[in-house]
């Protein structure tokens, strides 16, 4: 069915749901009338998310459940509160991820000879690191072991994965952020294979450039509000000459969650304004 009218009345989870990309796709769920669940370590925000979102709905509904993507505990009592209201999912999306100052570069190069590695890749936090690592990856491992098993129980299910651009080409200064969206990518396709005969199919989206709470550090002069050179590279990069809105996200989510995709698995869908198509010249 090409209009996402298959997915009305069924049961998603959303990790991060409170993020600025999480939210949107949250909202955009219920807009088609799936019912959300909002995951999110802070009980109170995720309650709050999923107040807004269901606010003028009339079909698919937001709740909330407090759950750490990093912590097995949290997740196996928001998966017996899942089942105890819902039943089990029919959707998970594996959306909480994130990256940290302590875990960026200050430079984007080391010269040949250069004595003074304050700022490098040597001088990285390795717990800033681990932290960023973790929270991406790990954070998509764990959801998807503990939450999707009903999902391969009953023999059907879709989960998806939101990758990033630097999986494909990583950015200098953010090691860790890029290295586990890479690893998210290959997991996305290994998790497609190992699922496929239980019925689950298991797909990925890979945004480009949005301003989020966590890059808008190393995107925006805090000072004036206009763009760092960092933030110009990005644009000047992106044939389409601006930042994706989170918006933007919401069709490609629809068709991957949808019968319309039915037979697509494994896949990660750039969403990037030709980024990954411009060589540059």
């Amino acid at each position: 069915m090409n209009d996402f009218s298959d997915l009305r009345g069924k049961v998603a989870a959303i990790t991060g749901g409170s993020g600025i990309i999480g939210k949107t796709l949250a909202r955009g769920l219920c807009n088609a009338g799936v019912n959300v669940i909002i995951l999110d370590y802070k009980a109170e925000r995720g309650a709050m998310t999923a107040k807004e979102i269901t606010a003028g709905q009339e079909s698919g509904l937001a709740t909330s459940f407090d759950a750490n993507v990093i912590d097995r505990d949290s997740l196996l009592r928001a998966r017996d509160r899942i089942r105890e209201k819902f039943g089990s999912l029919d959707i998970l999306i594996n959306c909480a991820g994130g990256n940290k100052a302590t875990a960026t570069t200050a430079k984007e190069y080391i010269a040949g000879g250069e004595k003074d590695l304050q700022g490098t890749f040597f001088d990285l936090d390795i717990e800033g690191f681990d932290g960023v690592f973790d929270l991406n990856f790990k954070g998509t491992v764990l959801p998807t072991m503990i939450l999707a098993e009903d999902m391969v129980s009953r023999g059907s299910g879709v989960i998806l994965n939101i990758s990033s651009m630097n999986g494909y080409r990583p950015l200098t200064k953010i090691p860790a952020y890029s290295a586990a969206k890479a690893a998210i990518n290959n997991l996305t396709q290994w998790l497609a294979v190992h699922f496929a005969p239980a019925g689950v199919r298991v797909n990925a989206i890979a945004p480009g450039f949005l301003l989020t709470n966590q890059n808008r550090f190393l995107l925006t002069d805090e000072k004036t509000g206009g763009m760092t050179p960092r933030g110009k590279k990005i644009i000047s990069a992106t044939p389409m000459g601006r930042y994706a809105e989170p918006e933007e996200l919401v069709g490609t989510m629809l068709y991957l969650l949808s019968g319309a995709s039915s037979f697509v698995t494994g896949v990660v869908i750039p969403v990037d304004g030709g980024f990954s198509a411009y060589s540059g010249v």
